[in-house]
């Protein structure tokens, strides 16, 4: 009978805002700290006491040992902390965790990996910090090398990697070492679409060979089709552990519908501070519309504010099925300015040309300088099964392009 690889038991994590961690809170270093900083503190409602942050809350659950499980949530829900924890990378505020065998994370690019190092010898070193003897490492290394695609680069400092390499790398060495347990953040997103294939269909060896895996993913079609068990996560709090396709379809129904406010949706990136997006509307005829008629053009409203004049800034959207990219576009061509303040932009999608069913929005910003913003599943798009007097559609697919044939014998 197995038993449990992971038992998470009243975890809680919380972060000081504008404090000492609570590492110092009760140690020498952090008296002497705050007393030194005492005459220069204080905040605006002139109190000077840190406010916390709760990235966990009372979070339990088991994880038997072979199970693979799906970790999902929108930014923000507590996802990428629990790795952490479970990964002791962070120590939890309150609770505790039990994992039994020998655990390998990849959470961040290149984790674990020394910049000066060559591929080869970050392949040693990772496989040393897991637990590996210097034979069991030999014996995979030639397969992690293949896999990853770096052979001219194996003896070359890793700090000369690009982040393709790298994360190929560091994928390979997490997947093909022989742990008992495997946790995997949204990191694989950093691969180009061929090694994403690859990556999926290594996760799905890992799986059948009875190894543990907590998989963290906004890709719902591999979360359907990699795990047999989902956790959801909403503001911390364990929301859901159960089935699956249950727990998908509980994730789905939490998105914003048309007319939704998103000024709430935790975005991510270096334009967070400066660019602020509110709220996004679904238009058809001048209306607002919670469910779009696939056969009539329709529009997609996207409003915020700027505290921050750029030279160029484009705003894009991306429209997913399942967690798979299906179409992007742009509100402006490149170099198009931004001024501070308010901004409405607004998208026009010509008729017939998305599929019946759901659709969720990503929304994004980048400016001239480099900087950006990211927020994932701010909206969901339904559209409608209505097709007028026009017969079904039977072509496989989930958009419909516009196209020509002719043949000639």
């Amino acid at each position: 009978m197995p038993h449990d690889a992971i038992k998470v038991q009243g975890l809680s994590k919380d972060y000081l805002i504008g404090g000492a961690g609570p590492g110092h809170s009760g140690s020498l270093y952090g008296a002497l700290e705050r007393m030194l900083k005492a005459p220069f503190a204080g905040n605006a409602a002139g109190t000077g006491n840190p406010s916390s942050f709760s990235a966990l809350r009372d979070v339990s659950f088991e994880i038997p040992q072979g199970e693979v499980t799906g970790v999902i949530g929108r930014n923000g829900a507590g996802k990428s902390t629990l790795l952490k924890i479970l990964s002791r990378i962070t120590s939890p505020t309150t609770g505790r965790v039990e994992v039994r065998g020998r655990l390998a994370s990849l959470l961040e690019v290149g984790t674990g990996f020394h910049p000066e190092l060559s591929g080869r010898e970050n392949v040693f070193l990772n496989g040393a910090i897991l637990g590996m003897t210097r034979s069991e490492v030999t014996r995979k290394f030639d397969e992690i090398i293949d896999f990853a695609e770096v052979e001219k680069f194996v003896d070359t400092p890793v700090k000369h990697y690009s982040s393709g390499m790298y994360v190929r790398l560091a994928f390979a060495v997490a997947a093909h070492l022989e742990t008992d347990i495997l946790l995997v953040d949204e990191v694989l997103a950093v691969g180009d679409a061929s090694f994403q294939r690859k990556s999926m269909g290594k996760m799905g060896d890992v799986a059948k060979r009875g190894r543990t895996v907590l998989f963290v993913s906004h890709n719902l079609g591999a979360v359907r089709n990699l795990c047999t068990r989902a956790l959801l996560f909403e503001r911390g709090s364990l929301a859901f552990d159960g089935a699956v396709q249950e727990g998908l379809n509980r994730y789905e129904r939490s998105f914003s519908n048309a007319g939704g406010h998103i000024a709430d949706t935790p975005f991510q990136g270096s334009l967070v501070d400066s660019i602020r997006f509110e709220r996004i509307v679904f238009t058809q005829e001048g209306k607002a519309v919670n469910v779009i008629d696939p056969l009539r053009e329709f529009r997609i409203e996207v409003h915020g504010a700027s505290s921050t004049a750029y030279a160029s800034v484009e705003l894009k959207l991306c429209f997913f099925q399942d967690g798979l990219l299906v179409t992007s576009c742009y509100d402006t061509e490149p170099g198009t300015p931004m001024r501070d303040g308010p901004f409405a932009s607004s998208f026009r999608i010509p008729a017939d040309v998305f599929r019946p069913g759901r659709y969720t929005l990503g929304l994004g910003a980048t400016a001239s300088t480099g900087t950006w913003a990211w927020g994932a599943d701010v909206a969901a798009l339904d559209f409608s099964e209505n097709r007028g007097n026009r017969p079904g559609d039977s072509r496989p697919g989930v958009v419909t392009i516009p196209y020509s044939a002719s043949r000639t014998q």
